[in-house]
């Protein structure tokens, strides 16, 4: 499988989200997944790719030439793609790709996140989508998500469009008993 992974830059956070982001790197490698994510050699970002290549995994990393520019990739990936700009590295990092993780990350984690899910909503990707809630950092999220549902703002059906696991080890198993979106999706794309 190859696995999109959204990850943080910073490393100014918990020791637990780079630990799970080096465990998660390390499981998807195990597996024999290829790890997708943005390119970054820091945060969880790099704890990521570092976990992933301590095992042996092939890790993609997706970046814009400014942050090469500015040293921001990771040395050891089996592959660093340059591309333009940000748009184009989530399209990339998206394209082709079995899963989508999102580690705990800032605003361009969580854009990265809202992209996924707007483009399943609209029918435009069909696969699971994980959140991986270390120390509970996504509940509030779910708790917004279902507020937006029950305000009408996106149909009940649309909960379905994501899921979250607290722990690196129910991820994969998460990803597999997750069905492919339906081709249907943009019938009840609009709130009805």
């Amino acid at each position: 499988m190859r696995i999109c992974v959204y990850a943080a830059s910073s490393g100014k956070v918990d020791p637990a989200y780079l630990t799970a982001a080096r465990e998660l790197g390390a499981t998807l490698a195990q597996a024999g997944c290829t790890t997708v994510y943005g390119g970054g050699g820091q945060g969880l970002m790099g704890a990521l790719a570092d976990g992933a290549i301590a095992e042996g995994g092939e890790v993609i990393g997706i970046i814009p030439k400014f942050m090469v520019d500015l040293e921001w990739g990771h040395p050891g990936v089996t592959t660093l793609e340059l591309v333009e700009d940000m748009r184009e590295r989530k399209h990339r990092l998206l394209t082709g790709s079995d899963a989508v993780i999102a580690l705990p990350g800032g605003c361009g984690t969580l854009e990265e996140l809202f992209e996924a899910i707007t483009l399943k909503r609209l029918g435009l990707y069909f696969s699971p989508i994980v959140l991986l809630s270390v120390n509970g950092f996504y509940d509030g999220l779910q708790a917004f998500m279902q507020k937006v549902i029950d305000e009408r703002f996106m149909n009940p059906e649309h909960s379905a469009m994501w899921s979250m696991v607290e722990r690196v080890d129910e991820v994969l198993p998460r990803i597999r008993e997750t069905p492919r979106w339906s081709e249907n999706a943009r019938d009840y794309a609009v709130v009805r």
